[in-house]
C-alpha cells in the first residue's frame, strides 16, 4: 500500500510553471511538483525539448497533468503572450519556478587568449546569459508573481546555484594541454554573477509581496554528476565534504518543500544544498 500524502505537501489543484524545463534539471523540477499532485507546465526556448521533457515526465509520473509551452524568457511580449495563452487553457499558475539558464559550452583556438577568461569575454555574451538567467526570471516573476500577489497567494522558487554563494574555484577547469596561462578555460564572470543576483531577487520578491501571500525562495544546488571528464569530478569531490556530486534527483524533495505548504513560514531564504562544499 502507498503511503499517504501529508496534506501539506499536496499540490492538487494547483499549477505550476517551470522555465527552462528541457534541461538537466527542469524536467527533475517539473516530476517532482508532478508526483506531489501539480499540474505542470514545461516551458522552454526549444519546442522540441519542452515537449521531450513532458514526454519523459508523463513517462515516469503515473497519471501526471503535464503540458509543454515555447518561451523565450527574454522578451516581455513572449511572456504577457504566454501568461494570456496559460489563463485560457489552464487557469492560473500558482507556483513559478525560474529555472531557465545558459551553460555555455567552453572552447578555444590554439594561441589565442581563452574565450571565457574576464579580459576576453564579450559583452555580447554577457548581455545575453544576463538577459536569459537574470532579467527572465525578473520578467517571469513580475507577470505571474503581479498575478500571483492579486489573488493574494502563489510561490515563486528561484533555481540559483553553491556558486551564488561562493566564487568559483576556477582550478577546476584547468587543463594541461594549455600552452600559456591565457589559454585556461575558467567558468565565465556570468555564472557567479547571475546565480548572486538570483539570490538578491529572492529577497527583493520575498519582502516586496510580503503582505500579498507570495512567498518566494531560492534553491542553490551543487553540481550534479553527468558523465563528466573524470579528472574534473575527481578535483570537484576534493572541494566536497561528502566526497561526491549529487545524483540527479536529490534535489527533488527540495523542490517539493518549497513549492508546497510544508514550507509555508518560510520566504526570502536560499536553501544550499552542495553536499557541504559551501562549508569549506
Amino acid at each position: 500500500m502507498a503511503p499517504t500524502l501529508p496534506a501539506h505537501f499536496d499540490l492538487s489543484g494547483r499549477t505550476a510553471l517551470i522555465t527552462g524545463a528541457g534541461g538537466l534539471l527542469g524536467r527533475q523540477h517539473a516530476a517532482a511538483l508532478a508526483a506531489i499532485g501539480a499540474q505542470v507546465v514545461l516551458s522552454d526556448i526549444s519546442e522540441p525539448a519542452a515537449e521531450a521533457a513532458v514526454a519523459a515526465v508523463k513517462a515516469e509520473v503515473g497519471g501526471a497533468r503535464a503540458l509543454p509551452a515555447q518561451l523565450d524568457v527574454r522578451s516581455p511580449q513572449a511572456v504577457a503572450e504566454l501568461a494570456k495563452s496559460l489563463q485560457r487553457r489552464v487557469g492560473d499558475i500558482h507556483i513559478l519556478v525560474n529555472n531557465a539558464a545558459i551553460d555555455p559550452k567552453v572552447t578555444s583556438t590554439p594561441g589565442m587568449m581563452h574565450g571565457s577568461r574576464l579580459e576576453a569575454f564579450g559583452l555580447e555574451q554577457w548581455n545575453l546569459e544576463i538577459a536569459v538567467g537574470l532579467t527572465g526570471a525578473m520578467l517571469c516573476a513580475q507577470t505571474f508573481g503581479a498575478a500571483m500577489a492579486g489573488r493574494g497567494r502563489g510561490v515563486i522558487l528561484n533555481i540559483a546555484s553553491d556558486l551564488g554563494v561562493i566564487a568559483p574555484d576556477q582550478r577546476l577547469y584547468r587543463r594541461a594541454d594549455a600552452a600559456s596561462e591565457a589559454e585556461q578555460p575558467v567558468k565565465p564572470v556570468t555564472y557567479s554573477v547571475i546565480k548572486h543576483g538570483l539570490v538578491g531577487l529572492t529577497k527583493y520578491l520575498a519582502t516586496y509581496w510580503a503582505d500579498k501571500g507570495v512567498r518566494v525562495n531560492a534553491l542553490s544546488p551543487g553540481g550534479v554528476y553527468n558523465n563528466q571528464d573524470a579528472g574534473f569530478v575527481d578535483r570537484l569531490t576534493r572541494l566536497i565534504p561528502m566526497g561526491r556530486m549529487a545524483e540527479i534527483g536529490e534535489y527533488r524533495a527540495a523542490v517539493q518543500f518549497l513549492c508546497s505548504d510544508a514550507s509555508a513560514y518560510m520566504t526570502g531564504q536560499n536553501v544550499v544544498i552542495d553536499g557541504g562544499r559551501s562549508t569549506w
